[in-house]
């Protein structure tokens, strides 16, 4: 039981060249790269390696060819390491080969591009490796740059996390603002929809049909107190996320799971930070997530060296 993976299909393609377009209209607008025309001849051959200047877990290296096709480039590509690698600094991870002009041209896009993925699949195998020896699996959030959430998905996979949902379309996910503003439509002072209730509704939903689509087979609630995970254990529902709940309660929610015998997996959520992961995973949760692998990732130091 997971939510859809992000893989190397049409749709993140399509993502990735509709990003590539605006960064280039960013680059160019109208106009062309006018110091290289100036500089370049335009018949100048030229080649470069993109290099690591740190230590780090690689991501975006297999799209490089879309992003330079984008340029419509006169450019030959070369990967030198496949995604998930790690590397260290000084190693050749790219070769592009071809007109000067069209390597100067789109260094800077495609540079930023692969260090923003690059950091990205860096910080998570960070945390993953924080899990050794439980059963904890590390997840991503929708906490991710408006655009590049495929990608940015696609990039936590390279460093050995799994993806969450990518996008409200990909499964229930009860929240507590869900709660609040889930009761009666009759008056604006009706008390709020609890877990239960809540849970019933996206239980009941998944069995049938919304405007003629098949509703998503993943329902997921969030609750904040052992109560409420109490109350939706045998509820129908896949996963209960224990959204900022201590070490001590994450041990309770397992114990009450466990001696429930239901079939719904526990997620740890909240605060989770490189320094506190490996405790949540020694409560016996199964899944932990935390949006800091995208919203706190910097971008991997990448170069461009010339031959």
């Amino acid at each position: 039981m997971d939510y859809t993976p992000v893989e190397i299909d049409d749709r993140l393609e399509n993502d990735l060249r509709q990003l590539v377009r605006l960064a280039i209209a960013e680059d160019l607008d109208v106009a062309v790269d006018w110091t290289t025309i100036a500089m370049i001849d335009a018949e100048r051959r030229g080649a470069c390696e993109i290099v690591s200047r740190a230590h780090g877990i690689a991501a975006g290296i297999a799209l490089t060819p879309w992003i330079i096709d984008e340029f419509d480039a006169e450019l030959t590509t070369e990967l030198l390491v496949d995604e998930g690698d790690a590397f260290t600094p000084g190693t050749p991870l790219v070769r592009l080969s071809g007109s000067a002009r069209d390597l100067l041209t789109s260094e800077r896009v495609t540079l930023n591009l692969l260090s923003r993925l690059c950091g990205i699949a860096t910080i998570t195998r960070c945390y993953v490796d924080k899990l050794a020896g439980t059963n904890a699996r590390l997840y991503d959030t929708r906490k991710t740059t408006p655009g590049m959430r495929r990608l940015e998905k696609y990039a936590v996979r390279c460093g050995g996390g799994h993806n969450h949902r990518t996008g409200l379309f990909d499964g229930f996910l009860i929240k507590d603002n869900h709660l609040a503003l889930g009761g009666s439509s009759e008056s604006q002072d009706s008390a709020q929809l609890s877990p239960i209730e809540a849970a019933g509704r996206a239980v009941a939903m998944r069995g049938g049909m919304m405007n003629q689509l098949v509703a998503p087979s993943i329902v997921e609630i969030e609750v904040d107190r052992l109560d409420q995970m109490e109350t939706v254990l045998s509820s129908g529902i896949d996963i209960i996320l224990l959204d900022n709940f201590s070490l001590e309660d994450l041990r309770s929610a397992v114990s009450k799971r466990d001696a429930a015998a239901v079939p719904v997996e526990l997620e740890a959520s909240g605060n989770i930070t490189i320094d506190t992961i490996a405790d949540v995973a020694g409560t016996g949760v199964d899944r932990i997530s935390s949006g800091a692998l995208t919203h706190q990732a910097t971008s991997l130091d990448l170069g461009m060296d010339w031959s």
